[in-house]
């Protein structure tokens, strides 16, 4: 699948609940609203949507929420995935709620990669950020699925003006000896986070001027790679990352789409319009489905509009899971 903008779009997320189950300040402050929609895609409509997207070029898929652990079935949906013809790499996004818990079910299942959120190491920020006081069990959690040796691990945190430099300091420490990647992502506005937004957005330059100088260097991006440009040094076990949205050409080499976990496609994570795929998920209509994908690719927005304070329908970022 190619877009007006010449990019070939080789990566899915796909969000299975809007329901979280943490408060972090940047995306739910007030946690989530309402009760659980149960209106979530069956495993069957997903099953039917991922070989439809594997069909015209997918090859990676990443789940995510709100938070994906709420559901019983994330193990036979991981499972589906990775059997879809084409597909060489399913992803999770996880807050890490009972980490250890579901390891061997999602190794079974066939999950290639855990991206675990950590925001800071500091157990009274993370309680304060997140609203849940768990940081020394995920992080005792985090090094079980290290020992297993079966997941590719990466570990996000925003970068906040008033802790990226503490952080990054507690981030060295870790991918000295373990072989993970430490991603820092620039605070994003939505709605919802306006004034944290003011308060904390850092831009990412000063984060790569301290990495070069301490001798880091930026790898190469893959085909189905998310944004973060990663930097390595031979000294170290792991890798430094940075997805930097409001940097100049961020979305030149955007290989995403999104669905929402009631079959809503999103074409870009800030767009203003989505597109329901819900009534060709059903048996017998692939090639419709089909149809409609190529198309609704052909209005994909060549970039976002967040500089501008428009981050149209997210609200927060749960809805379709950043």
């Amino acid at each position: 699948m190619i877009d007006p903008a010449k990019r070939k779009l080789s990566y899915l997320r796909l969000s299975i609940t809007e329901f979280c189950n943490f408060s972090c300040n940047y995306c739910l402050p007030d946690g989530f609203v309402g009760k659980r929609s149960r209106s979530e895609l069956s495993v069957a409509e997903i099953g039917n949507l991922v070989s439809g997207f594997a069909q015209l070029g997918i090859k990676k898929v990443r789940l995510t929420g709100g938070e994906p652990t709420v559901r019983a079935d994330l193990p036979q949906i991981i499972e589906l995935c990775k059997a879809a013809h084409g597909i060489n790499k399913v992803a999770l996004t996880t807050n890490g709620y009972k980490l250890a818990k579901h390891l061997e079910d999602w190794r079974a299942a066939g999950l290639d990669q855990i991206n675990l959120s950590i925001d800071t190491f500091n157990e009274e920020e993370f309680a304060a950020i997140t609203g849940m006081n768990l940081l020394p069990q995920i992080m005792a959690d985090l090094e079980t699925a290290l020992n297993m040796g079966a997941f590719s691990i990466k570990l996000n945190a925003t970068l906040n003006d008033s802790t990226w430099r503490t952080v990054l300091c507690d981030a060295l420490e870790i991918v000295k000896t373990k072989p993970v990647t430490f991603r820092f992502i620039e605070l994003m506005q939505t709605t919802h986070n306006t004034d944290l937004f003011f308060a904390e957005h850092a831009r990412s330059e000063a984060l790569k001027d301290q990495l070069v100088q301490a001798g880091w260097q930026s790898t190469t991006r893959g085909e189905t790679d998310g944004p973060a440009i990663e930097y390595t040094h031979a000294d170290f076990a792991g890798r430094i990352g940075i997805i930097a949205p409001y940097a100049p050409g961020f979305c030149e080499t955007c290989n995403r789409l999104r669905v929402s976990s009631e079959g809503k496609l999103h074409l870009c994570l800030f767009d203003s319009a989505n597109f329901d795929l819900r009534p060709l998920l059903q048996p017998g209509k692939a090639s419709e489905l089909h149809a409609r994908i190529k198309s609704l690719i052909q209005v994909k927005p060549a970039e976002h509009h967040l500089k501008a304070g428009d981050s149209g329908l997210m609200h927060n970022l749960s809805l379709i899971g950043g």
